[in-house]
């Protein structure tokens, strides 16, 4: 993985009929893996990671944004969304429209956070559609325990009710990112959030930036999957699984983290230093392809799961 891979840049996409954006590295006739993006993030959450892939693997990568996420369009007035689960299986229709819209029956996932939770609800109900699934800091669904349904269900409906925030507007991107910084729902520092404030802002016409991100998006969701749905969906998995955590993760050993991973079949894990972003750490990001690299060419035909470690 040579320095010059990190400078590649990325061609922009749009697919669906224009509904979604998308950022591409790597030959166009190059297998194509999907990545999928985490919540309030964007394709821009592989720029680092991408070109190192493209080289090792020889393979092309298109990242996606997610709907009301980045450069794609939001959900048509009347849609919702709701914090980080909601309606995953729309964000499933985002991957199948892209994959429709490039043309693939089948690929392979690289996915992040949220975007790990669609892409396992993918693999486990349209197992012909995945080849394989690289999953970063992320496995499984966000959650509720069923004695919890009315009362999930009463906040999505109160913030529901409510009028819509404004856009956030900043003097400059810095500005932007250092709140992306202070306010982010997981530790990330100003280098890893850069990309993603970027691609997620436009400028105003008095010089200032404002957020493309859909403010529906953070309305909590109005009903989640409950544990054992979710686990239950896990069981279900039945393609070569590479899962890369994080030790500043959100996984570890919590007791939620060890009952996803024992779930799946065929799950190769790997615990590297860095944070939930680790993919975009300049620190991280060598080792995280590297480990992704030598996985994937030294995988042998997938017959039933390959072993945890």
């Amino acid at each position: 993985m040579t320095p010059a891979a990190l400078s590649v840049a990325p061609k922009p996409l749009s697919l669906a009929q224009g509904r979604l954006a998308a950022l591409s590295w790597g030959r166009a006739d190059a297998p194509t893996w999907l990545a999928l993006h985490g919540w309030l993030d964007n394709a821009a959450s592989f720029t680092r990671l991408a070109p190192l892939l493209v080289e090792a693997l020889d393979i092309r990568i298109v990242a996606l944004d997610f709907r009301g996420h980045g450069h794609s369009a939001h959900a048509p007035q009347g849609g919702d969304y709701a914090l980080c689960d909601y309606a995953l299986w729309d964000y499933c229709h985002d991957v199948l429209d892209a994959m429709e819209s490039l043309g693939l029956e089948q690929t392979s996932l690289l996915a992040h956070s949220m975007g790990a939770a669609v892409a396992c609800l993918l693999a486990a109900s349209l197992p012909e559609r995945v080849e394989r699934l690289t999953l970063i800091d992320g496995l499984g669904a966000l959650n509720t325990p069923i004695e919890e349904t009315a009362n999930q269900l009463r906040k999505g409906l109160t913030a529901y009710r409510r009028p819509l925030s404004r856009a956030p507007r900043y003097p400059d991107i810095e500005s932007a990112v250092a709140a992306r910084v202070a306010g982010g729902v997981t530790p990330l520092d100003s280098i890893a959030a850069t990309p993603l404030v970027e691609r997620n802002t436009q400028p105003t016409a008095d010089g200032h930036v404002q957020m493309r991100t859909d403010s529906r998006l953070l309305k909590p969701s109005l009903v989640r999957f409950t544990p054992q749905q979710v686990l239950s969906l896990l069981a279900e998995i039945n393609v070569p699984l590479l899962l890369i955590e994080g030790e500043q993760g959100i996984l570890g050993e919590r007791k939620w983290a060890q009952e996803a991973r024992q779930a799946v079949k065929g799950l190769t894990r790997k615990v590297l230093k860095g944070g939930h972003h680790l993919h975009l750490e300049p620190r991280a990001v060598a080792q995280v392809a590297k480990v992704i690299g030598a996985h994937w060419v030294t995988l042998v035909p997938f017959k039933g799961g390959t072993q945890h470690e």
